[in-house]
């Protein structure tokens, strides 16, 4: 059973940083491939989306989506065609200025959300709000926009996120 994780990087990071590291030694633990496309040449939120909806996800049997900041956002509007069995969300940038989607209608069943109390770049009433739509699990942490604090705890959760497929 082919099982694939896409992780989505944010707008100013690298696909191989230390969240998509520990995300990565999560899933491969629990039997995921995993990538992370560079989406270093675009900044642009939807630019991106089209570059998430190209990779060819046919040959897989169960594919969770992660994203952090902008890639949260990708991972997001992407749900909506690729419909992943898991939408695995870090301080992602939903309602800000800049961004083309203000609604969304993610085709997962199970969506998790980590937000830090401290961001300064995502409010968290915007990671609220959307999850009170949504009915996705949120874990607010003290921590800020990176969330590097607790990405210990985070990575177990990973872990135990994908333990259920």
């Amino acid at each position: 059973m082919a099982k694939l994780v896409i992780y989505n990087h944010g707008k100013d990071s690298i696909p191989w940083g230390e969240k998509p590291l520990a995300l990565a030694q999560a899933a491969k633990q629990q039997g995921f491939e995993f990538i992370s496309p560079d989406y270093r040449p675009g900044n642009e939120p939807d630019i991106r989306v089209r570059q998430l909806l190209a990779i060819d996800v046919s040959a897989y049997q169960t594919v969770v989506l992660a994203g952090s900041s902008m890639g949260g956002y990708v991972a997001t509007v992407a749900a909506e065609n690729i419909q992943p069995q898991g939408l695995f969300l870090i301080a992602p940038a939903f309602y800000l200025p800049g961004y083309a989607r203000t609604t969304f209608n993610p085709a997962a069943a199970d969506i998790e959300v980590f937000h830090g109390w401290q961001d300064n770049v995502v409010p968290p009433e915007n990671v609220w709000r959307f999850c009170q739509t949504h009915h996705a699990r949120l874990n607010m942490r003290d921590a800020d926009h990176r969330l590097l604090s607790i990405l210990p705890e985070m990575q177990q959760n990973f872990a135990d996120f994908l333990q259920r497929y």
